[in-house]
């Protein structure tokens, strides 16, 4: 009702403004059920290359996902139809963003030969942490006291997870904790491409790098798949990457990265049921602690950038 001479907004408008804010609303909802599937396709991932690594080299693996991703990637963008969706502008931080996420991708795949699926992912969440550090230097993206507060509490959860100061520290932890870092500089890489390359691009490029250099290495570690089920997941962990990769781009179509970054800790819940399933592994209570405490402190560093990005302190 108007009051004080003011004149009310037609009914029409009032319910255009309804039907626009209920359509918003199922839009972040796609986007989020569309996040946590592809956060399901990357916990399989995960989970092949553990139950593959066991019957092959992990470089044989390394190869086996990114051949088969590319494959996929080219089939859906179709480059003889569409040629200019080769053509970069920044093909030198394409070509080393490519090579970041290879390393990574390697780091995570040895290490799973000796780590359960919830150890591997409780250090990978450090990612965000690592990420906030290095905005500063490469983006000018400096963060505050309290961020700052809770990337220190972030690490000490990962601290919790690894327990260096224990002699069951394993080795395979420090190479995990190793492509975190690299993640973390290929996912500024990806900040520094955004508004200069189409994701059709970026795509391609994303694992192009790794199947050359994979295809290069991999007759020297070729090892024949003993079983038609091991081929099956050679080229299930191609699809699940690829696929994994088009729902995230899919999905931020849906919803802007403030609503869809926190449903990245839901990871954690697919890797532990696969870590139980598969692996027949039970979560460490070390590992759930310290997992707690990164995915609140990243939490918590979400809500920082976003009051901050709101003008706030």
């Amino acid at each position: 009702m108007a009051t004080d001479g003011q004149m009310a907004p037609p009914a029409g408008d009032e319910a255009a403004a309804e039907n626009r804010a209920a359509a918003a609303a199922r839009a972040r909802l796609k986007g989020i059920g569309l996040m946590c599937a592809a956060l399901a396709c990357f916990a399989c991932l995960d989970a092949l290359a553990k139950w593959l690594g066991t019957q092959m080299d992990p470089m044989q693996v390394v190869w086996a996902r990114y051949t088969a991703a590319l494959a996929m990637i080219l089939i859906i963008f179709n480059p003889i139809r569409n040629p200019g969706v080769f053509v970069t502008r920044r093909p030198w931080i394409q070509a080393i963003r490519s090579a970041l996420l290879f390393g990574s991708t390697a780091f995570n795949f040895i290490a799973l030969q000796y780590l359960q699926l919830d150890q591997t992912v409780s250090i990978m969440f450090a990612t965000p942490f690592i990420v906030a550090i290095l905005s500063g230097p490469f983006l000018g993206e400096w963060i505050g006291m309290r961020r700052w507060i809770a990337v220190i509490v972030g690490f000490l959860g990962v601290l919790v997870v690894t327990r260096p100061w224990s002699a069951d520290l394993h080795w395979a932890m420090l190479l995990t904790f190793a492509g975190t870092w690299v993640y973390a500089l290929y996912n500024i890489l990806t900040r520094m491409l955004a508004g200069h390359d189409s994701a059709a691009t970026t795509s391609i490029y994303s694992v192009a790098f790794g199947a050359a250099v994979a295809t290069i290495l991999v007759p020297f570690i070729w090892t024949t798949p003993p079983t038609l089920g091991a081929v099956a997941g050679m080229i299930a962990i191609g699809a699940f990457g690829a696929f994994g990769h088009w729902l995230l781009i899919v999905a931020h179509g849906y919803a802007p990265p403030g609503i869809l970054a926190p449903f990245i800790y839901t990871q954690i819940v697919w890797m532990t049921a696969l870590g139980w399933l598969v692996f027949a592994q039970v979560p460490a209570a070390n590992t759930l602690a310290g997992a707690a405490i990164v995915i609140a402190s990243g939490l918590y560093l979400l809500y920082r950038e976003r009051v901050v990005a709101r003008g706030g302190r």
